[in-house]
């Protein structure tokens, strides 16, 4: 059974997913730190899961962006820093 009013909630909970990851990612962006971004990536693909289940990009977007920032940091400080 088809429900219409589930899939655009889907995409607010992956932007509240989205949100809770960035928030713990802005302080693994200071130097030795760099390891809390090991537990932001599982957040933030569930993110993306949660709005590519959605009817609506946004969420699944900005999950997107937070995991390639949470990559990115993680590959400058070698995986751990």
């Amino acid at each position: 059974m088809y429900q219409p009013y589930i899939t655009p909630m889907l995409n607010i909970v992956s932007i509240l997913i989205g949100i809770v990851a960035l928030l713990l990612a802005i302080p693994s962006t200071i130097p030795f730190l760099g390891w809390g971004n090991w537990f932001v990536l599982p957040i933030a693909l569930a993110g993306v899961g949660v709005g590519a289940l959605s009817s609506s990009n946004g969420g699944r977007n900005f999950c997107l962006l937070v995991l390639v920032l949470a990559v990115l940091r993680l590959m400058l400080g070698g995986g751990i820093i």
